[in-house]
């Protein structure tokens, strides 16, 4: 039966059955890995400011736990279903995993788009949505985190409503929290600076001058704004285009300026949902150009860090003949289809579980902080990940170097691996 690329759950068992083959895992074993523990569907009804009562509808899977807790963030996103929650969830078992980090994989998700909310309206959902999965969710259990559509303030809320249902203050319950109430110092750069720190290992593979490098983004969010950042003053490289939708219009549009972005002005013009206002770019000199025209740009490197999906066997063709690395700054932004498109060409691709992990690792950083009470500086923080992202992308390497595979597949093989051995020491299989 042909498999639905578009239906990220079937995209995400295509990835896991193609390299449990290969790698001749028990096929009891794989039944159990093809789907998720646990799934919670819920609805939440809400008091809307006008005294109306709006009914959302709500999610949490919990892919796999034999190596931790469940962890992953939730999503606020219209187009949110649990397939698109499942496969996340199932991509987060294999990140914790590759980064060797003790968690499992878990997500979360409300269908909403939250730009149509006001900030009490808003408070009233993640409030909500913590009361219908209290039960099953916790430091030891499940840690939710932020993700698509929501904000370390919804992640404070969400822990306070945990904290007073439990009866006693769980910091350690959420993660990707304000400081004030128990965040990391740099958890907010972590993912971005992660993919950074990724890419320029994979310089340092192809033998490339991190300082000659350019680059082009797809995203304006949180992970591709500080992966902009990075790129230019940790690589001194210099990106030369960003790629954002717009909820306004409903559109999306590459700003591109041939010397290289500011990334700290186009933050200062970005709204919470990452959407550029395109009057000050243009004043400010940025050409406005179709939302696909970064995947076209003539760069060293790409980073997709939007949605999954984005890199199809239809558009890969159009990415130009410079472009050596792709450095998946999203969750499954390319499809298997793609994959064999890059690997024809020879493009080194740094897989999203990799690449991104960034962000889960800060987190995981977080929770131990939170259970110490003891919080470290800005510095140590981007230190240990730096370290540990590092660490977890040579180990990919050397995998991919002495069986001859392809990044991801060699990522996979490190995680299903890691994973199937946590199941079988505790006597699930």
């Amino acid at each position: 039966m042909p498999v639905n690329y578009l239906n990220a759950f079937e995209m995400a068992q295509h990835q896991f059955d193609a390299i449990a083959a290969k790698t001749n895992i028990d096929s009891e074993v794989r039944e159990v890995l093809r789907y998720p523990e646990r799934e919670f569907r819920f609805q939440i009804p809400v008091r809307m400011d006008n005294g109306k009562i709006r009914v959302f509808f709500g999610f949490r899977v919990q892919h796999n736990d034999a190596r931790g807790p469940a962890k992953g963030g939730i999503r606020f996103a219209a187009n949110e279903t649990l397939d698109t929650v499942r496969a996340l969830a199932m991509w987060m078992t294999w990140k914790t995993a590759v980064a060797d980090i003790p968690l499992g994989g878990g997500k979360g998700g409300v269908v909403v788009d939250p730009s149509t909310l006001s900030v009490g309206e808003k408070e009233r959902l993640c409030r909500g949505w913590i009361d219908q999965v209290w039960h099953d969710i916790g430091p030891r259990v499940d840690v939710p985190a932020p993700d698509v559509g929501t904000t370390p303030q919804m992640m404070a809320w969400m822990m306070d409503e945990y904290s007073k249902l439990a009866g006693h203050y769980s910091p350690s319950a959420i993660t990707g929290k304000p400081l004030g109430v128990g965040g990391s110092l740099g958890r907010t750069e972590a993912t971005g600076y992660g993919v950074v720190d990724c890419i320029r290992e994979a310089m340092r593979h192809l033998r490339l001058k991190p300082e000659n490098s350019t680059a082009a983004i797809q995203g304006f969010g949180n992970v591709a704004q500080y992966a902009a950042i990075a790129f230019k003053k940790n690589l001194g490289g210099k990106v030369i285009c960003v790629s954002c939708y717009d909820g306004n219009d409903k559109e999306s549009h590459t700003f591109s300026r041939k010397e290289g972005i500011d990334a700290e002005f186009l933050q200062s013009i970005t709204d919470q949902y990452g959407a550029i206002d395109k009057t000050e770019a243009k004043e400010a000199g940025y050409a406005i150009e179709d939302g696909n025209a970064w995947l076209a740009k003539k760069v060293d490197v790409l980073i997709p860090a939007a949605l999954e999906g984005q890199i199809t066997g239809d558009n890969a063709h159009n990415i130009d003949p410079q472009v050596r690395i792709i450095a998946e700054g999203a969750n499954g932004p390319t499809t298997p289809e793609a994959d064999a498109v890059l690997m024809q060409r020879g493009i080194f691709n740094i897989p999203d579980f990799l690449c991104n992990s960034g962000g889960v690792i800060c987190s995981y950083f977080e929770g131990v902080q939170n259970d110490m009470n003891y919080y470290w500086d800005h510095d140590a923080v981007l230190r240990r990940l730096d370290q540990k992202i590092t660490k977890a992308f040579h180990g990919v390497l050397e995998t991919a170097t002495k069986k001859d595979m392809h990044m991801r597949d060699a990522a996979y093989t490190i995680a299903i691996g890691r994973v199937v051995e946590a199941m079988e020491l505790r006597g699930w299989i």
